[in-house]
């Protein structure tokens, strides 16, 4: 599978691509506070590549459960200066995690060249169109509800079935839009709406969703589940468990995975496409 970043791509069916997590926000739940300063968020953006990286994900506003909004004005004002001072001096593509149609454009015209929403183009009506219109890839995400609320008892019928159909909507949205079909990615959300057992199925039963036809995208870093079944370890206790629930993911058919650790996550996505594959990539 091949993801068309517009002056280049990346070929997703050669092995698996590390999406790293660079989050400039005071309250994400793993890194909250580090990279608030921009030196600091570009030093970790330069590191994550020396490390492997193959995606830079750039985040202004916390996701957490329980998280409330922030204004435009305050996602633009973290985002937008790391991302015109990093995009010249780099050639990993940069992605702008954001729901925000104003914030994703101006991201785009900075220099980003994907767009991960987590509500899959349905929270700000604009997004679509401004996807298509700035020739980006995006990453279309599964969620129940928003972070304020989306961990307040949700409940599925049948959740890879309801998945697959929110994110086969939201393909059609963004196709409607214009946006290409080879620069779709999709998510399904692991941890956005989902109880402890609805996470740990989504990871068994992940294969499933290629009937979808795209690329898939995992984000279980450092995440609640991990450190549930860890004996509630904190999240920077939870790497090894995230290097496992990794390993799966790709021997399921994740395409993508997104993470805080990466140079250790490179190596565990190293040797599970090996064995997966049956050649080192």
């Amino acid at each position: 599978m091949i993801l068309d970043l517009g002056d280049s791509a990346l070929d997703l069916s050669a092995r698996t691509h590390v999406m790293g997590i660079l989050n400039i926000t005071p309250d994400s739940f793993s890194d909250g506070g580090k990279f608030l300063d921009p030196v600091r968020a570009e030093a970790r953006a330069l590191e994550m590549i020396e490390e492997g990286a193959d995606i830079i994900d750039i985040g202004g506003e916390s996701t957490r459960p329980g998280a409330e909004p922030v204004s435009v004005e305050e996602e633009l004002g973290r985002v937008i200066p790391v991302i015109e001072h990093l995009a010249p001096r780099i050639d990993v593509p940069i992605s702008i995690d954001t729901y925000k149609a104003v914030v994703a454009r101006e991201a785009l015209r900075a220099g980003a060249r994907i767009v991960n929403d987590i509500s899959g183009l349905r929270f700000d009506p604009e997004m679509a169109d401004v996807v298509a219109a700035g020739g980006a890839a995006v990453v279309l995400m599964h969620i129940k509800g928003r972070p304020r609320d989306m961990q307040k008892n949700p409940v599925y019928e049948d959740l890879l079935g309801e998945i697959a159909d929110y994110l086969s909507e939201s393909i059609s949205i963004a196709e409607r839009a214009g946006v290409s079909p080879d620069r779709i990615v999709v998510d399904p959300g692991i941890g956005f709406g989902k109880t402890f057992d609805h996470n740990l199925e989504i990871i068994r039963r992940l294969g499933e969703l290629d009937r979808l036809g795209k690329p898939v995208l995992v984000g279980p870093s450092r995440k609640a589940f991990v450190g549930k079944i860890l004996g509630d370890l904190p999240p920077e206790e939870r790497v090894e468990g995230t290097a496992a629930v990794v390993a799966l993911a790709i021997a399921s058919g994740a395409h993508i995975v997104r993470v805080h650790d990466v140079k250790t996550m490179v190596r565990v996505a190293r040797v599970a496409d090996a064995v997966r594959r049956g050649r080192i990539a």
